[in-house]
């Protein structure tokens, strides 16, 4: 049986869809979390000198996305054939068409003009992207609670996620959309997910 490392910082950020992958397959593996005062002892033991990066058997992945992909394949939550890994595919991307628009606002350094980036993201771009969401839900989901199918895979987990950032900036930003508020819904009612969110280490990202 394969042994799982995931290297990443003491924070949600870009490992937590691989955790997420984790609990729901309900697969052992060792949550290695450095603090940022620690990172710069450990960079150079990265194969790229970044994080995530998940190791395998002794080997090291990194990329988040790669990551993510393979755990999804490796314990069924990627979709059942081709087709349904493309259509999750789909979701995920939609989801990322997002986070393109939202990243810029994290680094933004200049206070003001970041208060009118999340107000400008919320009220114009972020909708759009949800209405797409909710075009590939109606298409895929056989008038169910997941994005594909009538089974959880790793895109209803990533958009979790990615929701989780967003609605702790804007609590309202998923009021105009309620299948996508169920979903989100029927994520946190899987019960090893449910453990793992009550007892995760808080953080804002």
């Amino acid at each position: 049986m394969s042994t799982y490392k995931l290297y990443y910082f003491n924070t949600r950020g870009r490992a937590e869809i691989a955790r997420l992958i984790f609990i729901a397959a309900d697969q052992k593996f060792e949550d290695i979390r450095y603090e940022h005062s620690e990172w710069s002892s450990h960079k150079n033991e990265m194969p790229l000198e970044q994080m995530p990066v998940l190791e395998v058997d002794g080997v090291k992945l990194p990329q988040s996305g790669a990551i993510a992909r393979f755990l999804a394949k490796q314990f069924h939550l990627a979709g059942k054939d081709n087709f349904e890994q493309a259509k999750v595919d789909a979701v995920v991307d939609t989801i990322a068409d997002a986070m393109t628009q939202f990243l810029p606002i994290r680094f933004e350094n200049d206070e003001t003009k970041q208060i009118e980036m999340v107000k400008n993201f919320f009220a114009n771009e972020l909708p759009k992207h949800l209405q797409n969401l909710e075009v590939l839900a109606k298409q895929f989901g056989n008038g169910g609670l997941f994005f594909i199918g009538n089974n959880l895979t790793w895109a209803d987990l990533l958009f979790y996620e990615v929701t989780e950032t967003l609605l702790g900036l804007n609590k309202n930003a998923l009021d105009n959309h309620q299948w996508l508020k169920q979903n989100r819904a029927e994520v946190e009612k899987q019960p090893r997910i449910a453990e793992y969110l009550k007892n995760r280490p808080k953080s804002q990202f």
